[in-house]
């Protein structure tokens, strides 16, 4: 039996509330025990972060809507608006009747949005040159620099031809549409469907076309592949022919415009103003016709043929042969292109005489009727003078000196004019200063050669004497002419115009300005010269013979001038020339020939340029409606008997 405890002894002390449960003790942790963390720390970086974030795309939204707004703006402007020049339309050059000799068609510019040439967006990776090479034969150029311009694809625009035809584009058009074709088919069956002309375009414009070819191209010229005039008139009158161009700014996608996008901003081009020539083309066909005839028969270098109004100064006709066509230049020679009555300068030969003898009129020195002995050889200076054949002595009067073109007869007469050789070059070289030598005509043409006429003072020993003739000085033909236009308007010199003047697009009709007037000799001495120069033609023992016109008084001078070879300097050949106007009593038109370097058949003025003032003279009168006088011609005696 186990031993029974003790009972405890109870100490008496302060009596204690009896608890209820006792609260149970926290274990004091062990190694395993995990203390979770506090999450504040988390939620200040996880801030921090979201913070910085937020506050880079606030400083890019700073950047792009203030700072850099304008930019960004026009990059957007860039991609989605495209902008092109809008060509003005090309005024007309008409005749002095309002009929067309240069005008303009409609015809397209071919363009290129060379992005879409990427391989991206073809989905080719040599686009440029598949459609250069497709393009090349039908727009005639090289398909390497069309390749060029289609592989720059920074660009939106770029012109691959100006001014095409409508045929051109519908060539391009229908080739685009089989490649449309092509590669919708490709991309229904899953592959790239890559369109290689899918970014060439047309915009409208205009072609210049000149309705008559190759008739008075001499004075029109051409309009060059920028659409600038060339030459001629379309070069002299570019600015008011062109008008101004305008501009077109619209949204795009793809190339092609977005009608309804808005923003459309466009400058309307104002078409350029229509030039009115004096020409008349009838007249002009009828001296180019005559002249290019003469041309083939005599195997000339080149010849041209003037037609003038004496009283106005209006130039009738200008015409050049060989010529060429402005509407195909890639078959033009280029020797032909110009203007060769305004740009070629010539010794003139006899018919500058009519010059000399109008100094020696005008100055008193002698009248129609003074006799002059004329030799067989002049000795003067150091030179040996003779006339163009070898002849016994003639005993002339002034008026036969003129009539048989004595080059001796006129060094004689002209030697009058001073006291000395010195003093008479000086008088002889004002007159033909006033008649207008040395100088440009007035016309203001492009290219035009004021000729050459050296002072006096430098004359050589054998230009003192030539020079009276017409050798040792240079022309054009239109000073040529002028001068005889002078003589017929009373010895008033009216500066030659070609423009009458203007339509702007208004429909408001400008003349020209009035050209200049300068009285060279008195009437008294150019109705005695008018007279004298009827003696070259109606005389038979004249030089003219071959330029009458029945019923008609005829006033004319023929020349034939050594010529100086233009690409050896030296003297070769011939310059064949005639010169005059009709009617003799009652002027109205002039006709200047010259052909150059005749080589087949005569090489004289009279025989082979005498027939072209013939027949041009004749279908001027009759054009113009201009009746003969009736009257009866003077007949100065041309020769004298010794003893008189």
């Amino acid at each position: 039996m186990p031993p029974q405890q003790p009972p405890r002894r109870r100490v008496p002390g302060p009596s204690r509330r009896p608890s209820a449960r006792p609260r149970p003790r926290t274990p004091k942790p062990g190694p395993s025990a995990i203390r979770l963390g506090s999450p504040r720390p988390r939620l200040r970086l996880v801030s921090l972060g979201l913070t910085l974030v937020m506050l880079a795309f606030v400083v890019r939204l700073l950047q792009v809507q203030a700072v850099d707004a304008s930019a960004y703006a026009a990059k957007a402007e860039k991609n989605r608006y495209l902008s092109h020049v809008l060509a003005a339309e090309r005024g007309e050059i008409t005749d002095r009747a309002g009929v067309a000799l240069a005008t303009s068609v409609d015809a397209y510019d071919i363009t290129a949005d060379p992005k879409m040439f990427t391989p991206e967006d073809s989905k080719s990776p040599n686009a440029p040159e598949q459609a250069a090479g497709l393009l090349a034969p039908i727009l005639g150029k090289d398909a390497n620099e069309l390749a060029k311009k289609l592989r720059t694809p920074k660009s939106r625009y770029a012109v691959l031809a100006r001014r095409q035809t409508p045929q051109v584009w519908n060539q391009i058009k229908d080739l685009k549409g089989v490649f449309a074709e092509k590669a919708r088919a490709d991309k229904a069956k899953g592959g790239p469907g890559a369109n290689v002309l899918g970014g060439v375009f047309q915009e409208p414009s205009s072609r210049r076309v000149y309705p008559n070819g190759d008739l008075a191209a001499g004075i029109l010229g051409y309009v060059n592949a920028d659409g600038h005039g060339g030459g001629g008139i379309e070069s002299m009158l570019d600015k008011p022919l062109a008008g101004e161009d305008g501009k077109i700014t619209y949204a795009q996608s793809g190339g092609r415009r977005v009608p309804t996008a808005g923003g459309t901003h466009e400058t309307p081009a104002v078409p350029g103003s229509d030039i009115e020539l004096t020409i008349d083309r009838d007249i002009q066909w009828a001296a180019q016709r005559a002249i290019s005839e003469q041309v083939r028969k005599s195997a000339a270098d080149r010849g041209y043929v003037i037609v003038q109004d004496t009283q106005t100064g209006e130039v009738l006709a200008m015409a050049n042969a060989p010529g060429f066509d402005p509407n195909d230049l890639s078959e033009a020679n280029s020797a032909a292109m110009g203007n060769a009555a305004l740009q070629d300068a010539y010794e003139p030969g006899s018919t500058a005489k009519v010059m000399s003898m109008a100094a020696v009129l005008e100055e008193e020195a002698a009248v129609p009727g003074t006799h002059v002995v004329v030799p067989n050889r002049l000795h003067r200076g150091d030179r040996l003078f003779k006339d163009d054949i070898d002849h016994p002595t003639w005993y002339l009067t002034l008026n036969g000196v003129l009539a048989k073109s004595s080059n001796i007869g006129t060094i004689l007469a002209t030697g009058q004019l001073g006291r000395t050789q010195a003093q008479a070059n000086g008088v002889l070289h004002s007159y033909l200063r006033r008649f207008g030598l040395g100088s440009p005509s007035g016309l203001n043409y492009p290219g035009e050669t004021p000729g050459i006429l050296a002072p006096p003072a430098k004359w050589s020993t054998s230009q003192q004497y030539t020079i009276p003739f017409g050798q040792g000085l240079s022309i054009n033909a239109m000073q040529a002419a002028s001068v005889y236009s002078t003589i017929a308007n009373g010895g008033v010199r009216v500066e030659p115009t070609m423009v009458r003047g203007t339509k702007g697009p208004d429909g408001r009709f400008t003349p020209a300005p009035a050209p200049k007037k300068t009285r060279v000799v008195s009437e008294k001495t150019a109705k005695t010269l008018a007279t004298m120069l009827e003696s070259v033609v109606g005389n038979e023992e004249g030089t003219g013979t071959k330029a009458r016109i029945p019923g008609y008084r005829v006033a004319g001078k023929t020349g034939t001038a050594n010529r100086v070879d233009p690409e050896t300097g030296r003297y070769r050949g011939y310059t064949a020339s005639f010169a005059g106007f009709a009617p003799a009593d009652k002027p109205r038109i002039t006709v200047y020939c010259a052909i150059q370097n005749p080589t087949k058949g005569s090489y004289f003025g009279g025989q082979i340029c005498g027939p072209i003032y013939q027949q041009v003279m004749e279908f001027a009168l009759k054009t113009l409606q201009v009746a003969p006088t009736g009257n009866e011609p003077a007949r100065l005696p041309v020769s004298f008997q010794p003893g008189e």
